[in-house]
């Protein structure tokens, strides 16, 4: 196995042609990758680890196949990072399983390396914006964070229990900090699938939020009793 000293996106190229593996490793470090080597699905197994960025991943190879050990890695070792296939058969089924089992992308062989490479760019960069996505649906303000995935708010890492209005008027104004939202404005938002709502239920969700905040609570500032926002 060879491995390159460059600091930048790690690759992990599994496949049991030894020549094509030397090939695959060559151009993709030329374009600036770390590249390891594996012969089999048992040796990849043994060696990789969460800081990868992608698997280059043979479908037939002898022992363990491809799809077996994106299997595992999906499944066993709970790792997400994009997997791309490459392989000899390029049946429809045989694509379906790949992206069935968590592929990101199909490299029919044979391929050229300039193909391979303008792959493995596009399935990073989709990976990477899909990461950045991620992180925005996770918004903290000093002691505070909230996750809009779970829509669940941790305080000193402490977590919170809020109501679903709560959540959506808390997060509302946490993704906008310092803007006023009239009554008008939060009813729109967390009662927008209710009947008619007076304006003092806002009040009264927000008196709540402040007690189960805390000190952090002082934070939700009421302005000329028209609207809130969350401060800095």
């Amino acid at each position: 196995m060879k491995f390159s000293t460059m600091e930048h996106h790690k690759i992990l190229v599994v496949d049991d042609e030894e020549d094509l593996c030397e090939i695959l490793q060559f151009n993709l470090e030329s374009e600036g990758f770390a590249v390891k080597i594996a012969n089999s699905a048992e040796e990849a197994l043994k060696i990789i680890t969460p800081d990868y960025d992608l698997i280059l991943l043979d479908v037939m190879m002898e022992g363990m196949s491809g799809f077996k050990m994106a299997e595992k890695v999906r499944k066993d070792l709970q790792l997400s990072l994009p997997i791309i296939f490459l392989t000899a058969k390029d049946t429809e089924n045989d694509m379906l399983t790949g992206f069935s089992i968590g592929g990101d992308d199909y490299i029919s062989k044979p391929f050229s390396i300039k193909e391979v490479t303008a792959r493995v760019k596009a399935v990073l960069k989709r990976t990477a914006n899909r990461e950045f996505e991620e992180k925005k649906k996770i918004i903290e303000i000093d002691d505070l964070t909230i996750d809009l995935n779970n829509k669940s708010v941790f305080l000193k890492d402490h977590p919170i229990l809020l109501t679903k209005k709560e959540f959506e008027i808390l997060s509302m104004m946490a993704k906008a900090p310092n803007r006023i939202f009239s009554r008008e404005d939060i009813l729109g938002k967390a009662w927008q699938e209710d009947g008619y709502v007076l304006e003092r239920t806002v009040d009264v969700h927000i008196t709540r939020l402040r007690k189960k905040l805390g000190d952090f609570g002082k934070h939700i500032a009421n302005r000329s009793g028209y609207g809130y926002c969350l401060e800095d």
